[in-house]
């Protein structure tokens, strides 16, 4: 499928400005922030989907398609591809909308799993209930 034809898919999870202070020497945007930006994306649908606190446990496959740059708008989307027992896997694509423009760019993309866990980091059953006392 050609990148003009393909779409974003599942949930719109975060959208963040590229700004220079993000950048490596070459002016492009560092790879570590954009992952870093998927990882925030991934953990926000998987708390909501699990009910509570999750935390990443692997980057299945990464990969980086274009360059993020200074002013572009990275929008992560966030599609659960499988559930387990205590671990969700998603899938999340990283979308840079340029600036001035308004087609967007597929940038990466990457398979993540995160664990549900109590409020003492213990895996825990993806349906049972969350509860943190410490609020």
């Amino acid at each position: 499928m050609s990148e003009t034809k393909r779409t974003p898919k599942g949930e719109l999870a975060i959208r963040v400005l590229a700004m220079p202070s993000d950048t490596n020497p070459a002016g492009d945007i560092f790879g570590g922030w954009v992952l870093s930006q998927m990882d925030i994306a991934g953990g926000l649908v998987t708390a909501k989907e699990c009910s509570g606190r999750t935390v990443t446990i692997a980057i299945d496959s990464m990969n980086f398609h274009k360059p993020v740059l200074v002013g572009d708008t990275l929008c992560c989307y966030v599609e659960v591809t499988r559930r387990g027992k205590t671990s969700i896997e998603v899938k999340i694509e990283s979308w840079a909308k340029r600036q001035f423009e308004d087609d967007r760019v597929l940038v990466t993309e990457g398979v993540f799993t995160y664990v549900a866990v109590t409020k003492d980091r213990i895996p825990r059953a993806i349906d049972s209930e969350y509860i943190d006392s410490s609020n």
